[in-house]
């Protein structure tokens, strides 16, 4: 995970690949580093979530359960690990349709700033999508280190997020400054036109 993290951070660094080594060889770099930091964190990911590893239980009808895929989940985790994957796996569709597959899944610059629907609520939405899901199997699996690992999972998302932001400024300027200014990093606000900023 750590190594991902260190291509995550080459990916995004645009300018520098530029100059390094002029325009269309960069974009080539920058998507390869890119594509296999972003395969590396999700393949860890599974691997966490599915590695034999102690089960936790809530002590609220722990009792109840079904049976998914042969294995019975506890009908609260249930309940809980349904919104969790849900409203993470919508909110990170959406930030990806809203920016591109090309910008988003290879962290290639983009062309114009994000900044309505969806990013209209949190400047990172396919990170806030990637803690909420992680939280989600987390509890639909009962998975004792999956989900001990969440704190340090935000702390790295974290460091990626200002990483980006760090080279969005250089890019953007001040349009990137004043929409940083204005909208969360990955907490989002709920307030009244939380839906219609969504949109």
């Amino acid at each position: 995970m750590f190594v991902a993290v260190f291509l995550h951070f080459r990916s995004v660094e645009h300018i520098r690949l530029r100059r390094r080594y002029g325009e269309e060889t960069a974009i080539r770099i920058g998507k390869i580093y890119g594509l296999v930091s972003g395969w590396m964190e999700f393949a860890f990911l599974l691997g966490l979530w599915v590695s034999p590893q102690p089960k936790f239980m809530i002590p609220i009808f722990s009792d109840l359960s079904i049976p998914i895929a042969g294995f019975p989940v506890p009908v609260l985790h249930l309940v809980i690990s349904l919104p969790l994957v849900l409203f993470g796996a919508w909110i990170a569709i959406r930030g990806v349709a809203a920016v591109g597959f090309d910008v988003a899944e290879t962290h290639r610059a983009p062309k114009r700033l994000a900044t309505k629907g969806v990013y209209g609520i949190v400047r990172h939405p396919q990170y806030l999508g990637w803690i909420l899901s992680h939280l989600g199997v987390s509890f639909l699996l009962s998975v004792l280190y999956s989900m001990l690992f969440t704190p340090v999972l935000i702390v790295l998302i974290y460091l990626i997020s200002r990483k980006e932001e760090d080279e969005l400024v250089k890019e953007f300027g001040r349009e990137y400054e004043k929409y940083r200014k204005k909208v969360p990093m990955l907490t989002p606000k709920f307030s009244g036109d939380f839906w219609e900023r969504s949109k």
